[in-house]
């Protein structure tokens, strides 16, 4: 469904995305993992379009995203953005009806359709008429979710969705994404900077580093052969964390 093909991105004389490729498939969810700086965010922008490549292209479906207006390519493909990005001077509903509103659907059916969403993403109707400040960021969070779900995108880009969040609130989403995609079946390209949650949400991740992908590839086969010392530290740190919390368990057995 989606082919990232030697996309590269350069500001002046730094390179912040290098030849990068991939391709994700229909109803697969590809993680991109890797630490500050190494180019997940600038790649994931690149794919709708909010920054313009240097060089490379993306296909959906085949054909090059360079063929679509900007605003049409953006309204086929859900965005989840890092930090929520809700507008604070709307209802959670209106939030959440912002695309349809741009699509052209009327009142009553952006309204049923707010409500299925709200419904969707385990949101209380009566939630509906407040302002995201009045909300948890949890709650927050599942707007931003139901909104890229609004006009029932196949593709989701998601930027660290999770990642100011407390550690239930956060398991508790991964778990509702997880639903999510069993039951909507959508494509997803997922960035985050936690390889625990890399493993846990994609069908494959791609790891990166300074701007370069170094290795893709099933959970598995990052795990049973990283392709560096990078991918390796990566991967000790969910191994090394679930050996401690396996030994304090034991022990107060």
């Amino acid at each position: 469904m989606i082919e990232v093909d030697g996309l590269t991105k350069r500001y002046g004389t730094t390179t912040a995305v290098a030849n990068v490729s991939f391709r994700v498939g229909d109803g697969e969810t590809f993680a991109l993992v890797g630490g500050s700086g190494s180019g997940k965010t600038t790649t994931l922008k690149m794919i709708n379009r909010l920054i313009e490549p240097t060089a490379g292209c993306v296909r959906l479906d085949g054909a090059d995203t360079v063929s679509l207006e900007s605003h049409a390519l953006r309204r086929r493909i859900g965005y989840v953005f890092q930090g929520v990005g809700l507008f604070p001077h709307m209802t959670v509903a209106r939030n959440v009806g912002v695309p349809l509103e741009l699509l052209g659907w009327d009142r009553e059916r952006i309204a049923a359709r707010v409500a299925e969403l709200l419904a969707l993403v385990e949101l209380a109707p009566a939630l509906g008429g407040r302002r995201p400040a009045e909300l948890s960021g949890g709650q927050q969070q599942r707007v931003g979710v139901a909104r890229a779900l609004a006009a029932s995108p196949r593709l989701l880009l998601l930027d660290e969705p999770f990642g100011a969040l407390d550690p239930i609130t956060r398991d508790r989403l991964q778990q509702s994404f997880l639903d999510l995609r069993r039951t909507l079946r959508f494509t997803a390209v997922f960035v985050t900077h936690d390889m625990a949650e890399a493993l846990l949400v994609a069908d494959r991740v791609g790891v990166m580093r300074d701007g370069r992908l170094v290795q893709a590839g099933t959970p598995a086969e990052l795990l049973r052969e990283p392709a560096d010392a990078y991918v390796a530290q990566l991967l000790d740190a969910p191994r090394r964390q679930a050996r401690l919390v396996e030994a304090l368990l034991g022990g107060a057995r």
